[in-house]
């Protein structure tokens, strides 16, 4: 156990946890249009969330810098049909690219900064696609974090607790003096709990975990005894 109460290994979540997804259709619609194709807010809202939708099935076939390149094609390709565009594929590709946008919530850097002062290591996990490693770099949180175990690279994905494993083990840690932090009762809490972690459910905007399971509002809460 580290100071104050902080166990010695915070694994956490990225997505609803530490960062999240800027509104992207806005964004989709001001590129599109830079490249002269002007859509309405809903029909780059119906793109974007036909995109997502394909992303989310697919995005753990993206384990490396080619497979990213072509699970990104695919899902641009998404775009183009939702929207009957003629606009090239590499152009409704690089317009995609730059809808989507992530930020750290306003509390986590600090609150990253304040467990690894109380001694703890810490490692995100995440069911993501290799590009979490620039998103963690451009939102200013690579450096307050030890490891990063994403699950297209590690070709296991929450909640099987093998990827919570070989989180501790990167850490050097055990699960018995560890946490798991992440908003998904399925994926976090229950993947946790089931590799023998304390999980912690980040619930923003209100919700309820099981019996037994501490809820934050934040990741300051965990700071917070």
């Amino acid at each position: 156990m580290a100071r104050d109460g902080i166990p010695s290994a915070v694994l956490l979540d990225a997505l609803g946890t530490l960062v999240e997804l800027e509104t992207p259709w806005p964004y989709l619609a001001r590129e599109l249009a830079d490249r002269g194709v002007v859509v309405d807010l809903e029909a780059a809202r119906a793109a974007m969330l036909a995109e997502m939708g394909y992303y989310r099935a697919h995005h753990d076939e993206a384990r490396d810098w080619a497979t990213l390149k072509d699970l990104r094609r695919r899902c641009a390709a998404i775009v183009q049909e939702s929207l009957g565009t003629s606009l090239p594929l590499a152009d409704v590709e690089d317009a995609l690219l730059a809808a989507i946008r992530f930020r750290a919530y306003p509390e986590v850097p600090a609150a990253l900064e304040r467990l690894r002062a109380g001694g703890a290591r810490l490692a995100v996990v995440s069911n993501w696609d290799v590009s979490l490693h620039d998103v963690l770099e451009r939102t200013g949180l690579r450096g307050l974090v030890d490891a990063v175990v994403i699950s297209a690279e590690l070709g296991v994905a929450k909640p099987d607790p093998a990827i919570f494993r070989a989180a501790l083990d990167r850490l050097g840690a055990g699960a018995a003096d560890a946490m798991h932090v992440g908003d998904s009762v399925e994926a976090d809490v229950a993947g946790a709990r089931a590799a023998g972690l304390e999980a912690v459910l980040v619930a923003r905007n209100g919700g309820q975990a099981p019996d037994g399971v501490r809820v934050v509002a934040s990741l300051d809460g965990l700071l917070m005894t």
